[in-house]
């Protein structure tokens, strides 16, 4: 298991831009009093209680692989919400021992699973009848701040190590339409799904890199030791700067899918 990666303070530093997405995806869900919930990759906690309280939930479960982002999930915890760390690639579990919930959420975290297909369909045997999935997944892969990072990983010396510990890039994920098609395959006849770009005004060019550094880069720290990692990072900043200039402000366009769906 690599070392987790994932840094609380590093992520917040664009805490405001973040959560956008998040309210946005929560104006799509219904309330659903005393409904029981799950939150798949709940961070730091404080999205999985707006959700429970937009929802009128009864029960609302929040997983995270990374103990880090757990550690102050405490200090959002309100009755009627738990947390457990947890990697979301072994939810469902097959024995149906988690049981089935009228509502399932996945704010920014299924990018980082493979084969969405078998995901979806996954998380569609854990959900009620007239139960609603709803998730929010990056589509902007092809801007520099990501595509660098993905050139920088295939050179040398990093190539080598990245790997030795597996592909540490998060999954291909689908065209909008494409989760239109999948979601109307498994039975979602009532559907939202949506391309979203989130244009975040930022001090400058050399932020995109502190941005990455709170998600994009995370597995590469984990795979990488802190020498190597720091290399990485300069690397990328310099490579990333050489392309998009020294701006200030710059303007970061950032393409989102925002998808809800609800079971006959």
């Amino acid at each position: 298991m690599p070392a987790d990666g994932w840094d609380p303070a590093q992520y917040d530093r664009f805490r405001q831009e973040r959560q956008q997405p998040f309210v946005d995806l929560l104006a799509l869900l219904h309330p659903a009093p005393g409904c029981r919930a799950i939150d798949l990759g709940c961070g730091t906690g404080e999205l999985t209680v707006a959700l429970h309280k937009h929802l009128l939930a009864g029960e609302t479960i929040g997983i995270d692989r990374s103990a880090a982002m757990l550690d102050d999930s405490d200090r959002w915890a309100v009755e009627g919400v738990w947390f457990g760390q947890r990697d979301i690639v072994s939810f469902p579990d097959p024995d149906g021992s988690d049981g089935h919930f009228d509502v399932i959420a996945a704010n920014a975290s299924l990018q980082w699973v493979h084969d969405h297909h078998r995901v979806l369909d996954a998380l569609t045997t854990a959900l009620r009848p007239h139960g609603q999935l709803a998730f929010q997944v990056p589509a902007n892969f092809d801007h520099p701040s990501h595509a660098v990072a993905t050139d920088v990983a295939a050179e040398a010396p990093f190539a080598g190590a990245l790997a030795d510990a597996g592909d540490p890039r998060p999954a291909a994920v689908l065209a909008p339409e494409e989760y239109a098609i999948a979601l109307y395959g498994m039975g979602y006849t009532d559907q939202v799904v949506r391309l979203q770009v989130y244009g975040h005004l930022l001090a400058s060019t050399e932020d995109v890199v502190e941005w990455v550094k709170g998600t994009l880069l995370t597995p590469y720290r984990e795979r990488l030791d802190p020498a190597s990692y720091e290399a990485f990072v300069e690397r990328y900043r310099s490579r990333l700067l050489g392309i998009l200039g020294d701006q200030r402000p710059y303007f970061y366009p950032f393409k989102r899918i925002l998808c809800w769906a609800r079971r006959p």
